[in-house]
């Protein structure tokens, strides 16, 4: 290891290369080709675990959410339920309010009493806003209550363009969303509640003798799309949130504002397989080095990413890039565990692509007060 000066904040340690390094008469070149043209309002098609953004337009644009709203009404009740509040089993009275909601429906009877898990799969599958209705008041006591619930989680996951007044989707003037901000809330449910999230692949669910599809035509067309919800309103018009997980990666899409079923459906389609054919996604979890540390029991220390680091780029471009290792300062005595000391700094050619933070991997205790002394001289030098 190598210092580039004595008094530099920022030391380089260590330049991996993952597949070799690329000489210059081997020079590889990356075109993308632009986006499709998508038929809609707004949309957006991003990675789940990179958050990378791979296409948009105007997707942080105020529209009429539709049924979307429905997937804050189920996460919330995934909260509710993960925080011991509400139980898949719980007998829910339906009100006479809930019978009367019209659009979409479950087909509930009033004064029923219906299983909690029963409702949340006819709101999901069935897109029942009677069933969303029934589930808000038995959360919070009323609709309007639980709207409470909906823009506060809204807030924690930084959805900031988005209101809610209902928890069906019908038409309010005051009730909005984006692209960006529905691509968030999708992420959060897969990622915070993958038990649940599998219901949103289910095709089909019958209530009351009713069999109802499914409106997500995706899940019969694309064996990698298991989710989320369509949407349909006047205002609205045709809206689909869509995931997929195909070759080594998940991508959400959001198309809002479509001309019909059919036109959503493509164009979330030709967004999916634009992001799968081009694009990758690839874990940085096991990059990691020894580094030296002064006044420590230990001469060195492992340093790397913390959590579940990813990053999307052109598909086969990850194995040409490099990697490289600075610290914020030489390393000093006493480090803890999950101490922030730099960062890993991705890139191709002179182009950064990405930074991440490092951190200490391991404890580095202090030493006795010779060997401290010792090396307070060797840093000098």
């Amino acid at each position: 290891m190598k210092f580039l000066s004595p008094s530099s904040l920022i030391k380089t340690l260590l330049i991996l290369f993952l597949a070799g390094s690329v000489s210059a008469a081997k020079d590889p070149k990356f075109y993308i080709p632009e986006a499709p043209v998508i038929g809609a309002a707004a949309y957006i098609i991003l990675d789940h675990n990179s958050g990378k953004v791979i296409a948009e337009n105007n997707s942080d644009e105020r529209r009429a959410p539709a049924s979307l709203a429905k997937l804050m009404t189920s996460y919330v009740i995934f909260q509710r339920i993960k925080g011991e509040f509400i139980s898949l089993d719980d007998e829910v009275k339906i009100s006479e309010k809930a019978w009367k909601t019209g659009g979409s429906r479950s087909f509930i009877e009033v004064g029923k009493l219906i299983k909690l898990k029963d409702l949340l799969m006819g709101m999901i599958i069935q897109s029942g806003n009677d069933a969303s209705v029934a589930l808000a008041e038995h959360v919070a006591g009323s609709e309007g209550t639980f709207v409470l619930f909906m823009n506060e989680y809204a807030l924690d996951l930084g959805m900031s363009n988005t209101n809610f007044e209902n928890a069906s989707g019908l038409p309010n003037d005051n009730q909005y969303t984006t692209a960006n901000d529905m691509a968030i809330l999708s992420s959060a449910i897969i990622r915070e509640f993958p038990d649940y999230y599998k219901w949103y692949s289910q095709k089909e669910f019958t209530y009351n003798d009713i069999k109802q599809n499914n409106r997500n035509k995706l899940l019969w067309s694309d064996a990698t799309v298991d989710g989320l919800k369509t949407g349909y309103t006047k205002k609205a018009r045709y809206c689909l949130v869509t995931s997929a997980n195909r070759v080594g990666m998940r991508l959400i899409s959001v198309v809002l504002g479509s001309n019909s079923p059919t036109i959503r459906v493509s164009e979330t389609q030709k967004l999916l397989d634009y992001g799968f054919r081009f694009f990758e996604t690839q874990s940085i979890n096991d990059i990691s080095q020894q580094v030296p540390v002064f006044k420590s029991e230990k001469n060195t220390i492992k340093v790397g990413v913390i959590d579940s680091s990813h990053v999307t780029l052109p598909r086969n471009q990850f194995r040409h890039t490099t990697q490289t290792i600075h610290l914020y300062q030489k390393l000093v005595a006493p480090i803890e565990l999950g101490d922030n000391v730099g960062e890993l700094v991705l890139s191709f050619k002179d182009e950064v692509l990405a930074r991440m933070p490092l951190v200490a991997l391991e404890d580095a205790p202090e030493s006795g007060f010779f060997a401290r002394m010792v090396d307070s001289i060797k840093m000098l030098f």
